[in-house]
């Protein structure tokens, strides 16, 4: 029997579609509600061809990357969300931390608009410069299928994530 291929394991290299700009200065935890960002798509690469109907859709799964985080400061284990004591150690991956192995952020966005090569999104937890890695609409047919069942810490952490944000130029 032959072993298997550990090609798996190899670095994947990922070149940003596109760039945020706009949207809110800081990358505080909470209230990222109000707030519109534009996507501007690497006009090099693209056309106004590559977004021809994302405003057919109400919502665009945004993934991106944490580009200001230190690396070598990824979290790999477990932690307590927001360094909170009374929330319970819960490994990485059963979390929405931005300190993930990949840097890998994923927001769906209601769509607002589209000009050109550059997208209006509300809702992006993404700051100005921020790269892009992929836009994909978001499908009904890709919810989950059954019951959705999370912990109560979980609604905790998010009980302001989305709430407006009061401070500051909009």
């Amino acid at each position: 029997m032959t072993a298997p291929s550990q090609d798996w394991k190899n670095p994947v290299t990922l070149s940003p579609i596109g760039v945020v700009r706009g949207g809110r200065p800081t990358g505080d935890d909470d209230y990222w509600g109000g707030f519109e960002s534009t996507i501007e798509l690497d006009s090099e690469r693209f056309g106004a061809d590559a977004l021809a109907a994302p405003d057919t859709y109400s919502h665009v799964l945004v993934l991106f990357h944490f580009h200001l985080l230190t690396p070598g400061s990824e979290e790999t284990g477990g932690r307590h969300p927001r360094g909170r004591k009374d929330w319970p150690l819960v490994g990485i991956f059963a979390q929405r931390a931005k300190k993930r192995p990949n840097f890998v952020g994923a927001t769906t966005c209601r769509v607002v608009s589209v000009d050109g090569t550059t997208l209006t999104v509300e809702g992006l937890d993404a700051m100005d410069g921020t790269p892009i890695l992929d836009l994909k609409p978001h499908m009904q047919e890709f919810e989950p299928r059954g019951e959705v069942i999370q912990p109560e810490w979980s609604h905790n952490v998010m009980a302001d994530y989305f709430a407006p944000h009061t401070e500051g130029p909009q």
